[in-house]
């Protein structure tokens, strides 16, 4: 597969799951879909954020900005931004909360300057991304010292389907923890933890795993 084939089926696959997302927004915030599937992930970066002192920092594909207006309210940041395609979805966020800074754009093309941001976090949404290219962004944006902590859907074991999904060049890719280790490395970070997101039982059906950089 050629690099402009891969660029185009990238394309292609973004736009549709901005379309879709836009179209699921008002469903995305059903209180028992938050608190059992999306909350301990971004209970996991909050504390990662807490750990490190962060004070400006960006939760990139924000959805509805649940976990952007939790920074703000939780950690009392300098600054929290807010980044997704989505256009429905932001316009949820702007409802929830007018002290997040609320900007729209892709995680392979972030827009900050250079070294403008202490943190960058991203949970539940990694596996939608073009993952080298949005840690090498999430890279730059990054002060020396920055820290950059993905959350991402990460099988114990792979399926068959998955296997054939990973060879065929899926653009929806669930990494392993080595995988993980090995895209941080690429991009420049040096990673400070890695860990399964802690579940209550009844809901690890959901296997996911943060991993958490440190721009040096």
């Amino acid at each position: 597969m050629t690099p402009s084939t891969t660029t185009t089926q990238r394309r292609a696959f973004n736009d549709g799951i901005t379309r879709f997302w836009t179209f699921a927004a008002p469903a995305y915030d059903a209180r028992c879909l938050q608190r059992w599937v999306y909350r301990p992930a971004q209970d996991e970066a909050i504390a990662a954020l807490r750990q490190h002192g962060s004070r400006r920092i960006a939760d990139i594909a924000c959805g509805t900005g649940i976990l952007a207006d939790r920074i703000r309210r939780e950690l009392g940041p300098d600054e929290v931004y807010g980044v997704d395609m989505s256009d429905g979805m932001l316009a949820q966020a702007r409802r929830r909360s007018a002290d997040v800074r609320w900007m729209k754009g892709p995680a392979e093309q972030l827009p900050f300057e250079d070294g403008f941001l202490d943190a960058v976090v991203s949970t539940s949404a990694f596996h939608f991304f073009d993952q080298p290219a949005a840690l090498r962004e999430f890279h730059r944006v990054l002060a020396p010292g920055g820290l950059a902590a993905v959350a991402t859907i990460s099988p114990r074991q792979l399926l068959p389907v998955q296997l054939l999904s990973a060879s065929l060049s899926n653009p929806a890719h669930n990494p392993s923890p080595a995988d993980m280790r090995s895209l941080f490395d690429g991009a420049g970070f040096e990673i400070s933890d890695q860990h399964r997101v802690r579940r209550p039982v009844w809901t690890q059906v959901v296997s996911d795993l943060i991993t958490v950089g440190i721009k040096a």
